[in-house]
């Protein structure tokens, strides 16, 4: 699932993976997508299977995670506890010294609020989309002429539209009616056009003219479309 915030000027987006180890390569093909992790991992109940499957895949592509230990709020709820579970299965898992030296941000997601320390007080989720600003590398900005590539990790379907493919922008910008050609180590780059754009606002897609290197967008039109091929401007 996709998403997106503005916050203080900045276009956040957000892939949401499943945790299950049964979806081992579409939780890869996101992480390849997305420049950082958010772990969230319950203040009660500490570190799940399915987070030590997508920390692994994490720790192994280079990123390195933001842990957010939610639901501090729980009745048994141990944040130093759980902090300290969360370091050691980093280590297990053999993360860097970068990667272990995670920053924590602690939340209770029902209501809206996280903290930077316990004995903060916070009345909204600024101190975590603050986290993310500090934290996480800005994705490459779009320079005038730069040639288009984008890289579709995930499909959709809708029954006007056909096959939706959902791509991470990383060069140029992609336009609704655009002529492109889609290429895949295994086969000739392919004629096709973008019928629609669309980009997240929140979690609604909406419609766009264009989109720029850094977004993630959905669009229709090209009928055959896979996970892991290239969208570009010219074969």
């Amino acid at each position: 699932k996709n998403a997106s915030v503005t916050y203080k000027g900045t276009k956040i987006n957000i892939v949401d993976t499943p945790g299950h180890a049964d979806f081992g390569s579409e939780v890869e093909r996101v992480l390849r997508s997305i420049d950082s992790v958010l772990l969230i991992v319950d203040a009660q109940e500490g570190p799940m299977p399915q987070t030590r499957f997508v920390l692994k895949k994490s720790l192994e592509l280079g990123l390195k995670p933001i842990v957010v230990i939610n639901k501090i709020d729980k009745p048994a709820a141990d944040p130093a506890r759980t902090e300290e579970q969360v370091l050691e299965l980093f280590l297990e898992l053999g993360a860097t010294d970068e990667q272990s030296d995670f920053p924590v941000v602690y939340a209770i997601g029902r209501e809206g609020v996280a903290k930077r320390a316990l004995a903060d007080k916070s009345k909204d989720l600024s101190p975590l989309l603050d986290t993310i600003l500090e934290k996480v590398p800005p994705a490459a900005s779009y320079n005038d002429g730069d040639a288009l590539a984008a890289q579709v990790f995930n499909l959709g379907y809708d029954n006007f539209m056909g096959r939706l493919a959902i791509a991470r922008i990383y060069k140029g910008a992609l336009s609704a009616g655009e002529q492109v050609f889609v290429k895949n180590e295994d086969k000739e780059a392919r004629k096709g056009k973008i019928t629609k754009l669309f980009s997240f606002k929140g979690l609604d897609s909406i419609e766009a003219e264009t989109a720029y290197a850094g977004d993630i967008v959905l669009f229709a039109g090209v009928e055959d479309i896979s996970i892991g091929e290239t969208v570009v401007e010219s074969p």
